[in-house]
């Protein structure tokens, strides 16, 4: 069933999530949590069928929040939406003008009570997810750095801002790769000394992947480019030989392990609603994940002042010559312009005259 509201209000929007609930026959539904969508027009049709897809496995409101334009008068559309391709509810909410800058207040009255909240941001997330207003009414919040325009640096700008609770699916998508290295290390003794990850550039995946690996192991982990998709190899490196992860086609992988036959891995790119519904199967803080932010964050400030000591060294004296050969020439130089400058001095100067002595006795 659904039910088109224009220029409405949150409380007309939750009596009519009522009575669509009553007349589509099932006045007590089973929700187990609050989903809070906040997009744009652009992502809100796939982020929408994505989040009715999860409510199958974690039945849920669907809340999506569209905000639009902030010029002109403040108004909200709404639209409910009670079964159909999906175990729960959904409701889109449309607001422009003032209302953009407190959506928090429409959408405070329409979440379960007693029940977890979970905010995600399709598209591009705020700089700091828990202290954003929607974000702050939630227990959980996801974001999705792979997303952003600038990938690398959307990831390190919401690791800056970690608190409990946030994630992003940059790090579900390496839950099966995670897997299979611990699975390696636990069927063959082994002291790793390096290893090195190999993706496309800018992917943030493989950004956190080397910093949960060096986290764990200790070792130093070589992060290089190839042409993708996504995350291409992983190698851990050890005098025995290396145990290996390779996909080249974004489907399938090879799995090598010293001493043991090669072995063929399904390694999919997941789909948006999969890593949501892994996601939704953990809302507490992820431990591991905290751990291996605040390790991404000493590599990116290890490699900014790195570069900015190069960029010291590098930049030249104003005041020192930069060739000793040249600075004795110099030094010679002046010398002798001085001395050639005294000489001519002393040509210039009139000739110095002794007085005659007068006799005054004549």
């Amino acid at each position: 069933m659904k039910v088109d509201l224009n220029d409405t209000s949150a409380s007309a929007v939750a009596s009519a999530l009522v009575k669509a609930r009553i007349a589509a026959g099932s006045p007590a539904m089973g929700m187990v949590l609050t989903l809070i969508v906040v997009t744009d027009e652009a992502r809100y049709y796939d982020a929408m069928r994505a989040a009715r897809v999860i409510s199958r496995e974690h039945p849920a409101r669907v809340l999506g929040v569209i905000l639009r334009s902030k010029r002109g008068p403040a108004s909200l559309d709404a639209q409910v939406r009670i079964g159909n391709d999906s175990a729960g509810e959904s409701i889109i909410l449309r607001m422009s003008g003032e209302l953009t800058q407190h959506a928090e207040s429409v959408v405070l009255p329409l979440l379960l009570p007693d029940s977890p909240v979970v905010a995600w941001w399709p598209g591009a997330a705020p700089k700091a997810p828990a202290q954003d207003p929607l974000g702050s009414l939630a227990t959980r919040r996801i974001t999705d750095a792979a997303a952003a325009r600038t990938r690398h640096a959307a990831l390190v700008r919401v690791a800056r801002a970690y608190q409990a609770g946030d994630t992003d699916l940059a790090w579900t998508r390496l839950t099966p790769w995670r897997a299979l290295l611990a699975a390696a290390l636990d069927q063959v003794e082994l002291v790793v000394t390096g290893g090195s990850v190999v993706a496309e550039r800018g992917n943030p995946s493989a950004d956190l992947l080397v910093a949960w690996l060096e986290a764990r192991l200790k070792v130093p982990v070589q992060h290089s480019v190839s042409r993708g998709p996504g995350i291409t190899e992983v190698r851990l490196h050890s005098i025995i030989g290396d145990i290996a992860v390779l996909r080249h086609d974004g489907r399938h992988g090879v799995f090598m392990v010293p001493g043991e036959a090669d072995r063929a891995v399904a390694l999919k790119r997941r789909t948006t609603a999969e890593l949501l519904a892994e996601d939704l199967r953990r809302l507490d803080e992820d431990d591991v994940y905290a751990e291996t932010v605040q390790r991404l964050l000493r590599r990116e400030d290890g490699a900014v002042g790195r570069s900015s000591k190069t960029s010291g060294r590098s930049k030249p004296s104003v005041d020192a010559p930069s060739d000793p050969a040249a600075s004795g020439a110099k030094t010679k130089k002046s010398a002798a312009t001085k001395a050639s400058g005294k000489k001519s001095a002393a040509k210039k100067a009139p000739a110095k005259t002794t007085p005659q002595r007068t006799d005054t006795t004549r």
